[in-house]
């Protein structure tokens, strides 16, 4: 099973931009569709983005679709969350997650999960 930690995480001002990575070691990492989750306080963990193993199909949720973009480097065993036009409502713990099987945007089709990176966004 693979080891994921995500880093980049941090306070920003709205509309400002961060970009999330996330290192995967102990597994086949190039064989993997990989998954962007968050969650706030108080609220279940949501689905924002993943990305298949070659990196050609992408999917978002619409909450972030057209500010967020989730890229990978297979050689880097990394994932990537570019996050752009941020707003107060984006502010959460994102979770970098190795797909298992079943539908792509539900937490439970994903095996593994990394310990988080917390995501501050100001007004």
């Amino acid at each position: 099973q693979v080891q994921l930690v995500e880093s980049g995480g941090g306070l920003v001002q709205a509309g400002g931009s961060l970009r999330l990575s996330c290192a995967a070691s102990g597994g086949t990492f190039g064989s993997y569709r990989m998954g962007w989750f968050r969650q706030a306080p108080g609220k279940e963990r949501e689905f924002v983005a993943c990305i298949n193993w070659s990196g050609r199909d992408t999917y978002y949720a619409d909450s972030v679709k057209g500010r967020f973009t989730i890229s990978r480097d297979n050689a880097k065993n990394t994932v990537y969350l570019q996050m752009n036009a941020l707003k107060p409502e984006d502010t959460a713990v994102y979770y970098c997650a190795g797909y298992s099987r079943g539908e792509i945007a539900t937490m439970t089709s994903y095996g593994s999960w990394g310990q988080g990176t917390q995501v501050t966004v100001s007004s």
